[in-house]
């Protein structure tokens, strides 16, 4: 824009009528320059811009078909510190605490919960004990020998444990299902008392829950909880609701927070060997990016889907994120959008539906230029298209590249003459097709592969809906959490498997400290 709010604050009819006919005119083409790049503004859709089809007022019911959260933004966000390095706002140096969202100002900005030395409160709900489960040393710690029922033996401790059996042998629903779990201590012929101890996993610095047997909620219990929280998108209270109404549990949101973080810590070694294993070994990858929000730090949300697998990261929008998931040595094709992290990879595929929306909203321009640029990027990329999805079908006779030569060459003369345009949405995309020529077109030769990048669009979508109703998460431990989850739930549905009954047989291993389990095989 090339008048400023305080520039347009200041004119006015008698300004304009006071000014000579010369200035008048120089004036009046800053202004019609103002005014149709405002008309411009105002006409951008989901199908003629990068805006996201979310973006839709809600009285506007045209459908634009199955388009993803897109997120090509012009420029580098600020740089902030990376997910792995935001610091608890809690634990500030010094004396000072950040305040939380939505606090009163004046409040005492400490950590919620039960201060430390304060007397506890004791759980007062209580439920009949569906079944009983002993648990014994095999081993003497002394001396070694085995150990059985007839040594002498003693219940030193005892848990309850709170799960939910689902449907399946009659039942129409889910069963509340409560476990007393008694620990003995037994005493071997050499006189030593062993006791049982609680499965319990290794201490690990990046998270500040446990991963212990020693927890209210079982493992189908926080699988459900996760199911509630990331499938369903309900807020912790909602989901404390939902707990009570229907199952009669009543759980505070403390119980219901940890949950979700436990079971994000339990799934991560899953998710940094096995899903960016298969990442890497992919043969054809989509990745994608969208704005994500842990605490107000404007860091993204990464996508990386292929046929078997789903990985999401939160982190920078820089190209070390990337290095940091695919490596060096990535080798399959790589289908994303205009961002210059991906240049570092050598097979890669650009999205042409990304062109076409731009190129579309060129031709509903008021610049004349504009709309010519616009229909001639229209005209190659339309017979293109639908020339790739015909020869899917029936390969051509004359290869594909032959056919669309002149029209490759005519579009690729028209961007180097648009390159220093002096619209500069012309300028963007002429640029844009230059720097990507060859990405572009590997379709015509490669028909077989995709033309538009709707399948990283489209794994995004659910979450960017969550972000909105959410707003993002609020920790570094929420954050990587809810990355993890996503990964394990997304991959488990592309494998045609059922997410919570695997996830649950992760944490039931991971408390004992054993590790977690494979995921399930992919389907042929």
């Amino acid at each position: 824009m090339r008048l400023s709010k305080y520039d347009l604050e200041q004119f006015d009819e008698v300004y304009l009528r006071s000014l000579p006919e010369e200035r008048l005119q120089a004036l009046s083409v800053k202004l019609l320059a103002d005014l149709k790049e405002a008309h411009d503004r105002l006409n951008q859709t989901p199908l003629t811009s990068s805006r996201p089809p979310s973006t839709r007022a809600p009285w506007e019911c045209e459908r634009d078909g199955p388009e993803g959260d897109e997120t090509e933004a012009v420029g580098p966000p600020p740089v902030e510190p990376p997910e792995a390095e935001v610091a608890d706002p809690a634990e500030a140096v010094g004396s000072q605490r950040a305040r939380r969202p939505g606090a009163r100002r004046g409040a005492p900005a400490g950590r919620p919960g039960r201060a430390k030395g304060a007397p506890g409160v004791s759980r007062t709900q209580q439920f009949p004990v569906d079944s009983e489960q002993i648990h014994r040393p095999e081993r003497c710690v002394g001396c070694g020998a085995p150990l059985h029922e007839g040594h002498e033996q003693r219940t030193y401790t005892a848990r309850y444990e709170l799960d939910v059996v689902p449907p399946g042998e009659g039942r129409k629903g889910f069963v509340r299902h409560q476990t007393k779990h008694l620990h003995r201590e037994v005493r071997c012929g050499c006189g030593h008392w062993t006791r049982a101890k609680l499965g319990r996993g290794p201490a690990e610095t990046e998270w500040t829950v446990a991963l212990t047997e020693w927890h209210l909620a079982g493992p189908m219990l926080v699988a459900l909880i996760c199911s509630l929280a990331l499938r369903l998108r309900l807020s912790r209270a909602r989901i404390q609701e939902f707990l009570h109404d229907w199952l009669g549990l009543a759980l505070s949101v403390a119980t219901i927070n940890q949950c979700l973080h436990e079971a994000g810590r339990a799934v991560a070694p899953v998710v940094q060997d096995e899903l960016v294993q298969a990442v890497r070994e992919a043969q054809l990858l989509h990745a994608d990016e969208t704005g994500w929000k842990p605490w107000g730090q404007p860091v993204w949300l990464w996508v990386m889907t292929c046929a078997t697998a789903t990985l999401f990261v939160v982190g920078r929008r820089t190209r070390e994120v990337v290095q940091c998931i695919l490596g060096e040595t990535f080798g399959g094709w790589l289908m994303s959008d205009g961002y210059a992290a991906y240049r570092d990879y050598t097979w890669r595929l650009r999205c042409l539906a990304h062109i076409e929306r731009k190129a579309r909203g060129l031709k509903d321009s008021l610049e004349r230029q504009a709309r010519s640029f616009g229909s001639q990027v229209l005209t190659v990329i339309e017979p293109v298209m639908a020339a790739v999805y015909q020869a899917r079908s029936s390969p051509p006779q004359v290869p594909l590249r032959t056919q669309h030569a002149n029209s490759l060459h005519a579009l690729f003369v028209a961007c180097v003459q648009s390159a220093e345009s002096a619209h500069e949405k012309t300028r963007q995309l002429a640029r844009e097709l230059l720097n990507y020529w060859d990405t572009l077109w590997v379709v015509l030769d490669h028909p077989e592969l995709p033309l538009t990048n709707h399948e990283a669009e489209r794994a995004l979508q659910h979450w960017v809906i969550a972000r909105r109703i959410s707003q993002g998460t609020r920790t570094a431990q929420g954050t990587r959490a809810f990355a993890n989850l996503a990964s394990i739930i997304d991959t488990c549905r592309k494998r045609s498997a059922s997410p919570w009954p695997y996830l649950a047989e992760v944490l039931r291993q991971r408390r004992k400290g054993l590790p977690a389990p494979s995921l399930p095989a992919p389907t042929p």
